[in-house]
């Protein structure tokens, strides 16, 4: 049992950290450690709910102890979801570390054919998928537009002209005063945008006089 259960901990890591590498490289808060540490968690946890299981019969239930890994991994998913006005960001690395916990169950419980399956779907989902959505639909997303500027407000048309220009649509703006003396202003625009005119909009806008900087979030 205990050798079976070393084997199955560290394969839980094994298809965890696959999952959290994607995620590691692509910056996301819960990386490669964080799907590790869930994954083992899980396996650990089901490991313990069959011993309990099989030191007292039928009278200790294995999946109450493995139903709390369900519920309980929302916690730790809530905390990557980030919501900015119309922008929601981390729910695809919430999604993963609910799979990685059942993945971790699944390990735990001897499923390895299943696990190695899910692993592996999970992986194309966020490699390959990822790779579709930015060549062949070509993200034109909503992404926020952040703009610090100073002196008075006429940058604020000569922007709204140029994304005109380019076609992009904004969807909510909004201005906040930097600073004491109120010269200073941060204009907030969450736009709908082609990711091929990112660089090119964001270069233009920050040749408008009086603009400090800009950066895409």
């Amino acid at each position: 049992m205990e050798f079976s259960a070393l084997i199955r901990l560290f394969l839980a890591g094994i298809f965890s950290g696959l999952i959290g590498l994607e995620r590691e490289v692509h910056g996301r808060a819960a990386g490669l450690r964080t799907h590790i540490l869930v994954g083992c968690g899980a396996c650990l946890i089901m490991l313990t709910s069959l011993y309990v299981h099989a030191m007292y019969g039928s009278s200790a239930d294995p999946g109450r102890i493995a139903a709390q890994v369900v519920s309980g991994i929302g916690f730790l998913g809530a905390g990557t979801i980030i919501r900015f006005r119309a922008s929601v960001r981390g729910l695809t690395t919430a999604a993963s570390l609910w799979a990685v916990a059942g993945i971790g169950l699944a390990v735990g419980s001897g499923l390895y054919l299943p696990a190695t399956y899910t692993t592996l779907l999970i992986i194309c989902v966020l490699f390959l998928l990822s790779e579709i959505e930015r060549r062949v639909l070509r993200r034109s997303l909503y992404k926020l537009l952040v703009i610090d500027t100073y002196g008075d407000m006429m940058q604020l048309k000569k922007v709204r002209d140029l994304l005109s220009d380019y076609n992009v649509e904004i969807r909510d703006m909004d201005i906040k005063i930097l600073g004491p003396q109120e010269d200073k202003y941060r204009i907030e625009m969450n736009v709908r945008v082609w990711d091929r005119y990112e660089s090119e909009i964001a270069n233009e806008v920050s040749r408008i006089k009086g603009v400090l900087s800009v950066k895409w979030l």
